[in-house]
């Protein structure tokens, strides 16, 4: 499911942002510049949202960003989470797939300790133009 939510980006003295969601009653997040609380915020939505999924909770509603009371310097902008794209993205969890390759190549390869499970990864990776993940 894709989600936008309102977050406020509070900026802290020594420097920095606190941000929090107010549709989302827990927890919150930081970033030591704009740029990467964009990051914190949208990964700490995006995992929150997950989280209600998985757990069947219920999604709360968000809020209008025109409601949303901040202070002066505070920053509120809206924050996009995909959490079919995080779910897919983060659950790493095996699923078996049976094909058939030349006995020729397979003996070639097998000699070569080419590991089959890592290169088909990598070149469906490398097909759907999808970043290796570190």
């Amino acid at each position: 499911m894709k989600y936008v939510y309102p977050a406020v980006f509070h900026p802290e003295e020594e420097g920095g942002y606190s941000i929090y969601f107010p549709d989302i009653h827990y927890g919150a997040t930081q970033g030591d510049t704009l740029t990467e609380g964009l990051d914190y915020a949208k990964d700490f939505l995006c995992l929150s949202l997950y989280d209600m999924e998985e757990k069947k909770k219920e999604i709360p509603e968000p809020s209008d960003i025109k409601s949303i009371v901040a202070e002066q310097n505070d920053i509120v902008t809206l924050i996009l989470a995909d959490t079919e794209y995080y779910r897919s993205y983060y659950e790493n969890k095996l699923i078996k797939k049976t094909l058939n390759i030349p006995y020729w190549l397979n003996a070639r390869a097998t000699e070569a300790n080419i590991n089959f499970s890592q290169l088909l990864q990598n070149a469906l990776r490398e097909r759907l133009h999808i970043p290796a993940m570190e």
